[in-house]
């Protein structure tokens, strides 16, 4: 059944779990990333939707790229493109070894319902090719003008830093100045993302979706 609405995304535990159950039907996933809030499922509990506090962003005018990768990025035998494999991407991430992590969270459920969601507008990718290989790529979620972005792979080095530039460079022409990252992890600390109050993510989300852009 579609999920019709959720708590207050302010009164969740400062870990971020406001709900658990539901489905991940289409209007269900635009309902939550509209109000800054997104799905997880965790073993033993099932289905669970966070908002935590705080929140991981990236800021545009703070990314910071390691001169090492610059200079992969300008010698890059690479090809990039947009949304060209979506389920291959999907894929990768949900089978991409995760130090530290047992498992991955993109569950089969989670594979089939973002796939859908693809396919109905609101998520989308980045892939990294060498040839005709799948080398790297990340996806994310796109919803009344904000980006969210939730897995990233690789198979050659840095193939998932250089799918993340190329994102960074598209949303600018769009009219973007951040992106959502959920939680923070070394590697995004790495770039210059940064955390900030639950509140403070909120009223901003608020506030970009408010310019209506169109990203994609």
């Amino acid at each position: 059944m579609v999920i019709r609405r959720f708590p207050d995304p302010q009164k969740a535990p400062a870990e971020g779990i406001l709900a658990v159950g539901g489905d991940l039907e289409v209007d269900s996933l635009v309902l939550a990333y509209g109000q800054g809030i997104f799905p997880w499922p965790i073993e033993d509990l099932g289905l669970a939707w966070f908002c935590p506090d705080p929140r991981a962003i990236l800021n545009f005018s703070t990314l910071h790229i390691p001169q090492s990768l610059k200079k992969v990025q300008r010698k890059s035998r690479y090809s990039l493109s947009i949304d060209r494999a979506f389920a291959e991407v999907i894929s990768a991430c949900s089978s991409q070894p995760r130090p530290g992590q047992d498992g991955t969270w993109i569950t089969p459920e989670i594979e089939a319902a973002f796939v859908n969601f693809h396919d109905a507008g609101f998520a989308h990718s980045v892939e990294v090719w060498d040839g005709r290989d799948l080398v790297g790529g990340l996806y994310g979620v796109c919803v009344k003008g904000v980006f969210c972005a939730e897995s990233m792979f690789h198979v050659q080095p840095n193939t998932s830093k250089i799918a993340l530039l190329f994102l960074v460079d598209y949303l600018k022409t769009k009219g973007a100045d951040w992106l959502d990252i959920q939680v923070m992890t070394p590697h995004m600390s790495r770039l210059g993302a940064t955390e900030i109050s639950r509140g403070n993510f909120l009223q901003r989300l608020a506030q970009t979706q408010a310019l209506g852009l169109k990203l994609f």
